[in-house]
């Protein structure tokens, strides 16, 4: 099985490595307009020179040549590059979000269907054993049925500096809005764990702490020569000098000692005042979600933990699950009959796979390679099953944005108009 990949940043990569392990498939084409990025890929998957192209476009202009694209791009580019694959038969890869644009989120899910090609989401966490264990225990109907969910994504306060204040996805216009680049996941896996679409979602939140008002006394615009630099947690060295050879710091230069790592925040983007960037997404949000089959939700999307992990409380007719996939532990309480009495609890440790996402990149080349074996059209995140996380994201932006409840039945009545 042959691939090509569009993209060869931190998550192509991944991709891309994981397909080589499998020994299933290889990488024939990379397609990036980085000269590192594109020469490094080209050389880790040995790559001809023919094969090695700056612009998507030079590469879907020599007709299909492989079976298959991964496409981990930049978000805004997603769907041109999507739509063209399609158009050439090729089947897809598509890392989240599938576009900023719901419409045009719909247009890929419409002409997959019209070309018969696969359009698989990298919706990962339907992947890891953390959240299947979850589905197993609700499907289980062990505890009854779910009556409400409270879910937190703490993005981790270091995370939301590099990410989402200096780095790529800082600027919904250049990107995505945060609720659709990191939390498209979250969306996905509660619609995935309720069973049921969405049928009103209010949101709320805004950029609070990220911006001028708050940087400290005499910083300047670039951390390499602030006076307050000693003092502050985001200066760009202490970010990036103690992660030399991992993430972030290789996003900053490829370059892994520390003076090349110093060299390059002088003038890199990640050396910049993260209260003096031109960043304008979220730094919190908060959203209400009421689903169709009568499960309400609460979700908390947060710049301001000292962890990266998701927790998860699910509370049900007879107990609750309560989830920590940082620590991978899932407790399973069953009520008891008044305050004295002592209740049961399982606690579950699901075993942990190696790479990514607690094994959920790996699950997912998995599940896309065994498709393209066997030809089948089962996915847990196939363009079909991932519409309605896109939209639910979009949704809790424009309620974000207006103020308003949004009516989801008549929102998706107005993006097919």
């Amino acid at each position: 099985m042959r691939l090509a990949l569009v993209g060869a940043g931190q998550r192509g990569m991944i991709y891309a490595e994981y397909v080589q392990l499998s020994k299933k498939a290889e990488i024939v084409a990379v397609i990036e307009p980085n000269n590192e990025r594109r020469r490094i890929a080209a050389e880790k998957f040995h790559i001809p020179t023919e094969r090695q192209f700056t612009y998507a476009a030079d590469f879907y202009s020599q007709g299909k040549i492989c079976d298959a694209v991964i496409i981990a791009s930049m978000d805004q580019d997603h769907y041109a590059q999507t739509m063209d694959a399609l158009e050439l038969n090729y089947d897809v890869l598509l890392e989240k979000p599938i576009s900023p644009d719901p419409k045009e989120c719909l247009k890929i899910q419409e002409k997959a269907g019209k070309r018969g090609r696969k359009v698989i989401v990298c919706h990962v966490l339907r992947y890891t054993n953390f959240f299947a264990t979850i589905k197993e225990i609700i499907e289980s109907k062990e505890l009854g049925r779910v009556i409400s969910i409270q879910h937190n994504e703490n993005i981790g306060n270091f995370h939301m500096a590099h990410s989402f204040v200096r780095g790529n996805w800082r600027r919904s216009d250049l990107t995505s809005p945060l609720i659709m680049q990191k939390s498209c996941h979250d969306m996905d896996i509660l619609t995935w764990l309720v069973g049921s679409e969405a049928k009103r979602i209010t949101s709320y939140g805004s950029l609070k702490y990220f911006k001028e008002e708050n940087a400290p006394e005499n910083s300047t615009s670039r951390c390499f020569t602030c006076p307050a630099a000693k003092d502050c947690r985001f200066d760009a060295a202490k970010a990036y000098l103690p992660t030399a050879g991992s993430w972030p710091s290789t996003l900053v230069t490829q370059d892994r000692t520390r003076e090349g790592i110093l060299e390059a925040l002088k003038t890199s983007p990640y050396g910049r005042c993260v209260y003096r960037c031109d960043n304008d997404v979220c730094d919190n949000q908060v959203v209400l979600i009421e689903f169709k089959n009568g499960v309400t939700v609460s979700f908390n999307l947060s710049g301001f933990t000292s962890k990266m992990c998701r927790t998860i409380k699910i509370m049900c007719d007879h107990g609750e699950i309560r989830g920590d996939d940082g620590s991978n532990v899932i407790e399973v309480n069953h009520f008891p009959s008044n305050m004295l009495e002592g209740y049961e609890q399982r606690v579950i440790h699901p075993g942990i796979t190696g790479g990514g996402h607690g094994g959920g990149d790996f699950g997912l080349i998995k599940d896309f390679l065994n498709i393209m074996e066997k030809d089948s059209e089962t996915s847990r995140s196939s363009i079909d099953n991932s519409i309605e996380s896109h939209i639910m994201a979009y949704a809790a932006e424009q309620s974000r944005i207006s103020g308003q409840a949004m009516d989801m039945d008549e929102l998706k009545r107005k993006l097919l108009d």
